[in-house]
């Protein structure tokens, strides 16, 4: 019986590129996902502090925020004695956090999973 031989080939570096890559798109839909959420709780008045909402993705950190830039979001979001219309409420950045983190894990996974294919 002759010896087998096998030829492999090392591309960890671009593997590695690869998944930050897709970790970086993961955590970008997260945020987008947590954004899209709490618009749905944003009290509103006029509007103005819903379209306000925005995602930032730090991808060497791999590290997102969502917030809202309007110069009396945080009172709105902190105030619990004020009343809004149903369904709308304040803590409606914060409230969404916890019910949404299962998800944005599941986009963050999908995306590295598809760079992996």
């Amino acid at each position: 019986m002759s010896p087998q031989r096998a030829r492999l080939r090392w591309n960890g570096d671009s593997v590695t590129d690869a998944i930050r890559e897709a970790a970086a798109r993961g955590v970008l839909l997260g945020a987008e996902h947590v954004l899209a959420a709490s618009r749905q709780r944003v009290p509103i008045n006029e509007g103005t502090l819903e379209r306000s909402g925005a995602t930032s993705v730090d991808e060497q950190q791999l590290v997102a925020a969502v917030s809202y830039d309007t110069p009396y979001a945080t009172r709105v979001h902190e105030d619990m004695t004020a009343r809004h219309s149903p369904g709308r409420s304040a803590k409606y950045l914060e409230s969404v956090l916890p019910e949404t983190a299962g998800e944005v894990q599941a986009l963050i996974a999908a995306q590295i999973r598809r760079a992996l294919r």
